[in-house]
């Protein structure tokens, strides 16, 4: 690579990173906590609420709403999801087109995947993924499963390292699971 193309690129980069310090300056100036400026990234359109709480090396994609008191952890990624009124998206967490509820929690180390909704005073812990499902409020599901095309009526508590077995090979089932069970 010549010096005309790396002098380029690095023009580019310096013009990006401009335009990103820009973006997490306005969200200073609204009231909003960022960590560090230098180390968000905002790739979209992103709308807080009053009390939210951004640390550092989070980026956000495409559409994204945080209402108030939400607080993101170190290094998540949020795309197109919306996150409810004092909920924690604690570090290294994927949420991609999602929406969680009021007084919930995911992670750390969560990933939640397109499709999936989850309901006020919901509790995702460590190494949890939930794929295309509906969570309804008041579920516990602490660490290490796998929850996919799943739905959880009301208090329903998943054990550790519980998955759903759903695919035949060929077809996927829906799995549904009442109110207040306990799956272990």
């Amino acid at each position: 690579m010549d010096n005309y193309k790396i002098t380029d690129a690095i023009d580019r980069s310096q013009k990006e990173r401009e335009v990103l310090l820009k973006k997490a300056y306005k969200l200073i100036a609204a009231g909003v906590v960022v960590r560090d400026p230098q180390r968000l990234d905002i790739r979209g359109t992103l709308v807080c609420g009053k009390g939210v709480e951004i640390d550092i090396n989070v980026v956000f994609e495409g559409d994204v709403m945080l209402e108030d008191g939400v607080i993101i952890g170190a290094n998540c990624i949020l795309r197109n999801c919306k996150i409810g009124k004092d909920t924690q998206i604690n570090p290294f967490s994927l949420v991609e087109e999602a929406i969680i509820g009021e007084k919930s929690f995911v992670g750390p180390y969560g990933r939640l995947r397109p499709g999936t909704r989850i309901g006020n005073s919901v509790q995702i812990g460590n190494f949890v993924e939930i794929k295309n499902s509906n969570i309804a409020s008041r579920c516990r599901i602490n660490h290490l499963s796998f929850l996919g095309d799943a739905d959880l009526a009301e208090n329903v508590t998943i054990g550790a390292g519980t998955i759903t077995c759903n695919y035949d090979g060929v077809n996927k089932s829906k799995t549904v699971i009442g109110d207040n069970a306990f799956i272990g």
